[in-house]
């Protein structure tokens, strides 16, 4: 009788052990799972210094908004503009922006527009497309969207788009289309 008693016991135990394991885990609740906004700013402005102590980068948005679930920062209006020394600053402005949570990658939806200011011999150019993905430290771009970029002489169009500040190159990737008219004196 004992072991009948002993074998029910354990039998018990490892039923309810068994259940234990099987059962989804509780959601928590402590707020983590959800996608509220922790904080947000009104007329948001964040200046980045390079190294050598002047502006690097400005971002400038009508709100902002940070969610502690997934540490992302979301933008409304966001304006971005690349500012370097001796070289034409770079603006790029949408609907919508958002910040990824380590800060080194900012994804700008809607109407997209960057724009490169004219400077020496070299007109304006305008870049629009509505999804560009930008890492500021590489002074990358990227864009698997159509893309349409004009200034006084040109017009392209195509679909992908790799931009490379550094190196001054841009790669259209697929179905490119372009019309040049010389300049008339």
């Amino acid at each position: 009788m004992l072991w009948f008693l002993a074998g029910m016991v354990l039998l018990a135990m490892m039923s309810f052990w068994l259940n234990q394991k099987v059962q989804p885990p509780q959601p928590k609740n402590d707020g983590s799972s959800r996608h509220d906004p922790d904080y947000t700013v009104e007329k948001f402005t964040a200046t980045r210094l390079g190294p050598n102590g002047l502006p690097q980068h400005t971002l400038i948005a009508a709100s902002m908004m940070h969610y502690p679930d997934d540490d992302t920062t979301h933008l409304d209006q966001p304006h971005f503009t690349r500012l370097s020394q001796g070289k034409p600053s770079i603006h790029i402005r949408s609907g919508n922006g958002l910040i990824s949570k380590d800060g080194e990658h900012a994804y700008f939806t809607g109407d997209v527009q960057v724009t490169r200011e004219a400077y020496r011999d070299k007109s304006a150019l305008t870049l629009t497309t509505s999804y560009l993905h930008v890492i500021p430290d590489k002074d990358m771009a990227l864009t698997n969207k159509f893309v349409t970029i004009q200034d006084a002489h040109i017009n392209v169009t195509g679909v992908g788009l790799e931009l490379n500040n550094k190196t001054h190159v841009i790669k259209l990737l697929s179905r490119v289309k372009g019309r040049y008219e010389k300049r008339k004196h």
